[in-house]
């Protein structure tokens, strides 16, 4: 073999090897780059409601953590599909989230006719943030003006005024909505359904006593059911919450025709599908480190949540499983929106 060949050899060993390089480069600059501007993190509701406080409250952190700004925007609309549109029609570049709900990927699916979007597949799921219950709240003043007092009194007062009652929701299709539907049904009540843009709303509405009742997120009514100005009837979970000891589940207030009634709510982060599963984990990783801190835990805790932090692939599993859950729930209630 002559040494020419040998050269030619080499050569052509070094080309190879710096095209591979060259092709592999931008891809890793890129990952090591990310994020080098603001990333967005879209609320799908109005300011004010659980949604929107738990954004807020990973939103500094992840700013820290990855040192640039994480934004948060809200984009209320239809039950939460505004909002969750416009991020799975995003770039999946890394730059624009989701903070999605049991709303937006487990129940919109089957009470919408139309939907722009597929909650499962046009979406790469980072973690669940948090979990929370339902609660039952009316305003405190005519609940008591009305002499209800319990669960079992409010049915007591809804049947005996059908269609008198007004049900306020964060919007139609979520978990709220939901909650109030189910109750509806299994109670044998009939109340008017008020879809509002957001817990926000809502529940001003209902503390100006436009509206009779209320199945809020928790951590978003807490403080005004603290304050007197709501109280809260029972829970929706399946057993009582930490924040609010001395409240019942509905279950608990209901009698027999309420037996098994559960209906509690979910946060967690989304990027549009396509999105780097190193940028994810990235995200993930950090989430669950910012939740496993006292101060935040502590604080998601009081405010009635229970903190999250699960891998993608175990949020992936819950999204599906919630899906089928709520196509159920939603079947049984009749709940359909145009």
């Amino acid at each position: 073999m002559g040494l020419g060949f040998k050269k030619n050899r080499r050569a052509a060993l070094i080309t190879s090897t710096l095209l591979a390089l060259s092709l592999a480069a931008p891809s890793a600059f890129a990952q090591a780059a990310w994020p080098n501007k603001p990333v967005k993190i879209v609320v799908p509701f109005a300011p004010g409601g659980t949604t929107d406080i738990l954004a807020r409250a990973i939103a500094p952190e992840l700013s820290k953590a990855f040192g640039q700004q994480f934004v948060v925007e809200n984009r209320a609309g239809a039950g939460g599909n505004i909002g969750a549109e416009m991020v799975s029609r995003s770039q999946p570049d890394g730059y624009t989230l989701l903070m999605g709900t049991v709303g937006t990927h487990g129940i919109n699916k089957w009470v919408y006719k139309k939907m722009g979007f597929d909650p499962q597949k046009d979406f790469a799921p980072i973690t669940l943030v948090a979990g929370v219950p339902n609660v039952m709240i009316v305003n405190s003043e005519k609940a008591a003006a009305r002499g209800i007092h319990n669960v079992a009194d409010f049915i007591k007062y809804a049947k005996a005024n059908p269609g008198k009652l007004n049900m306020a929701s964060s919007g139609n299709g979520t978990s709220i909505h939901m909650a109030g539907e189910l109750f509806k049904t299994m109670s044998g009540t009939h109340m008017v359904h008020f879809p509002f843009t957001g817990s926000g709303p809502a529940l001003l509405s209902l503390v100006g006593g436009d509206m009779d009742v209320m199945f809020d997120n928790l951590p978003s009514s807490l403080q005004l059911i603290r304050s007197g100005k709501l109280k809260a009837l029972a829970v929706t979970s399946s057993t009582r919450s930490p924040a609010l000891p001395d409240v019942p589940t509905i279950e608990e207030a209901g009698g027999p025709a309420l037996a098994g009634f559960e209906a509690s709510s979910w946060f967690g982060l989304l990027a549009p599908a396509g999105t780097s599963p190193e940028i994810v984990n990235r995200i993930q990783q950090e989430v669950a480190k910012s939740l496993s801190t006292p101060a935040i835990k502590e604080r998601l805790l009081a405010q009635g949540a229970n903190p999250g932090g699960t891998t993608p692939a175990q949020f992936t599993k819950m999204i599906d499983s919630e899906t089928k859950k709520w196509a159920g729930v939603v079947k049984t209630s009749g709940a359909k929106i145009d």
